[in-house]
C-alpha cells in the first residue's frame, strides 16, 4: 500500500519553513513554488499542520511559522496530521469461513501486522524534523 503525498508535502513545508522563516515570509505561494503544487494543496495543508499545533499561519500575507522547536516535532506528529489512513494495511473484512485460510487469516496476521505497524510508528518517533533539517543542511551546504 502506498500512502498519500500529503505526508512528504507536509514535511517539505515544515523544512521550508524552519529554513526560511527569519529571512522572509512563507506564504502558501512561497511554498507552491518550492514544492511545485498549486497553492491551494499547501493552503489545505498548512490547515492540517495548524491544527495539530505544529504551525502558526498569521492571516493575509503574514506567512507560516513552527508552533514549536523542530527537535519537539517528530515524523509520526506529521504523519498523523495529514494522513487519513493512519494503518498501513487494510485487511479484507469478510474472508471466507468456509475456507480453511479464510477461517484463519486474522488469527494469524493481526497481530503481525500491528507489530509492523508498531515498528513504523516507533522509527518516526526516534525521528525529529531538527534531525531532517540537518540532513538537508548538510545536503545544501555540500552542494
Amino acid at each position: 500500500m502506498q500512502f498519500s503525498s500529503r505526508f512528504t508535502i507536509a514535511t517539505h513545508i515544515l523544512l521550508c519553513i524552519a529554513m526560511f522563516e527569519d529571512s522572509q515570509k512563507v506564504t502558501s505561494n512561497f511554498l507552491a513554488g518550492s514544492i511545485n503544487v498549486n497553492p491551494v494543496i499547501i493552503r489545505n495543508i498548512l490547515g492540517q499542520l495548524s491544527a495539530a499545533g505544529l504551525v502558526e499561519i498569521k492571516a493575509g500575507v503574514g506567512g507560516a511559522y513552527l508552533a514549536r522547536p523542530a527537535d519537539k516535532i517528530t515524523l509520526l506528529d506529521i504523519f498523523k496530521a495529514v494522513e487519513r489512513e493512519e494503518a498501513l494495511f487494510h485487511f479484507h473484512e469478510n474472508p471466507n469461513p468456509q475456507c480453511p485460510v479464510g477461517r484463519t487469516i486474522h488469527k494469524v496476521m493481526d497481530g503481525k501486522i500491528d507489530t509492523i505497524q508498531a515498528a513504523m510508528e516507533n522509527e518516526m518517533k526516534e525521528t525529529t524534523l531538527a534531525e531532517v533539517f540537518a540532513d538537508t543542511r548538510k545536503i545544501i551546504d555540500e552542494e
